[in-house]
């Protein structure tokens, strides 16, 4: 067929491309967090291969390969970006670039934003000139979202916000926010809230790092005291995206990805490797056969959740969206990465509890897949919205 003919040619062509443009340091190696290049104003190459990668991909517009082109992208189909996908998995090339606003502002503007919008906000996505953290989860607003008290009060030219979000994911490092906040405390709360774009170098925003039982975290809180936001950044380009009080619809779309993010990158872990091949680097544990055989049962999940995250991704395609089949998908994930290291940890034994031994970064992880079940809806809330909205059973 003529269209499965182009792909191949495609396929052949971005291969050729990911081998002259990633520097050769850079490919064949597992990928770990020390691998992601996030880009910003704060951020600090590790070493001239990773820029070169960067700026290489930048000038292709293969940061945001999906985008449109006037917006940084490369423009590719569904299909070509998938391919482009797993050539960087074969090559063990890593992402270019990564960023919250690839992942999710991206898709919220360029579904609802102006067109002035778009061009301020994700050309420097795309250049790895801007950071972005996402300003949601509250004290009182983390599973019932749509509770936020941050307010923002119209003050003619400006608004002035005030509140605290929480688990703000590298907050301290993010050079802008999109945040929900309250325009209309009078209205349903549902029907008061808009989705907001703020400088994190405004005056009045602090954040202050949370830490984890792993050691580490990238939550953070993030205050806003009487922070000035101006109406607009210039012309047909607003700080809040879409109507005001209307910011809930943008909210629940944003949503949809991120659970779809959370739960497919759970695939991604490990390094790069299959459960397999970390679990022959502990010695002796394939030769117990209950080891062996719950670890084929994790892969053969895994790869059947692969699967359905494509087909699920094609229907979106097919403009068919999502919808709340992502907090299965966001369920399911997050839960197959807790087997892979709740096993790990098992077959690891006592040297998995020793922070300093010879598999020290096991144990963080292991803890780490805990706050999985929490960000973006609590697998409590997931089932829930699962049996309500997607097999639509009874109340009682």
């Amino acid at each position: 067929m003529p269209e499965t003919a182009a792909l191949d040619a495609f396929r052949t062509e971005i291969a050729v491309w990911i081998l002259s443009a990633c520097p050769a340091p850079l490919l064949g190696r597992p990928m770990g967090e020390d691998r992601i290049v996030w880009g910003g104003r704060k951020w600090q190459f590790q070493d001239d291969d990773q820029k070169t990668w960067m700026q290489a991909a930048i000038a292709r517009g293969m940061t945001a390969p999906r985008w449109p082109v006037e917006y940084g992208g490369a423009g590719l189909s569904r299909a070509e970006e998938k391919i482009y996908r797993e050539e960087l998995e074969r090559l063990q090339a890593p992402p270019p670039l990564e960023s919250f606003g690839l992942w999710m502002l991206g898709p919220a503007l360029l579904e609802f934003g102006t067109h002035a919008q778009k061009l301020a906000h994700l050309l420097p996505v795309t250049r790895g000139e801007i950071r972005w953290c996402q300003g949601y989860s509250e004290p009182g607003a983390g599973s019932d979202l749509a509770n936020v008290q941050t307010r923002a009060e119209d003050m003619g030219d400006h608004w002035l916000v005030n509140g605290q979000k929480i688990w703000t994911s590298y907050a301290d490092r993010a050079d802008w926010i999109f945040a929900l906040v309250r325009t209309d405390r009078d209205a349903p709360k549902h029907k008061g809230i808009s989705f907001m774009l703020i400088d994190m170098n405004s005056p009045g925003v602090t954040t202050r790092p949370i830490q984890l039982i792993s050691g580490k975290s990238p939550f953070c809180e993030t205050f806003f005291d009487n922070v000035k936001v101006p109406k607009s950044y210039g012309e047909d380009n607003p700080s809040v995206v879409g109507q005001v009080n209307r910011g809930w619809d943008i909210a629940k779309y944003l949503l949809t990805h991120e659970r779809e993010m959370i739960g497919g990158g759970a695939r991604g872990l490990l390094g790069g490797r299959s459960l397999g091949q970390v679990l022959g680097d502990l010695d002796g544990a394939m030769d117990d056969p209950v080891t062996r055989a719950e670890a084929m049962r994790i892969e053969v999940n895994a790869l059947a959740f692969a699967m359905t995250m494509e087909r699920y991704k094609d229907q979106a395609e097919a403009g068919r969206g999502v919808g709340n089949a992502s907090a299965m998908l966001k369920y399911y994930g997050t839960e197959l990465n807790k087997e892979r290291y709740e096993l790990l940890m098992s077959a690891a034994g006592s040297e998995a509890v020793e922070w300093d031994g010879p598999h020290g970064s096991l144990a963080p992880e292991w803890l780490r897949t805990k706050a999985n079940s929490i960000e973006g809806g609590t697998s409590e809330v997931m089932l829930d919205i699962i049996a309500k909205r997607v097999l639509e059973l009874p109340n009682s």
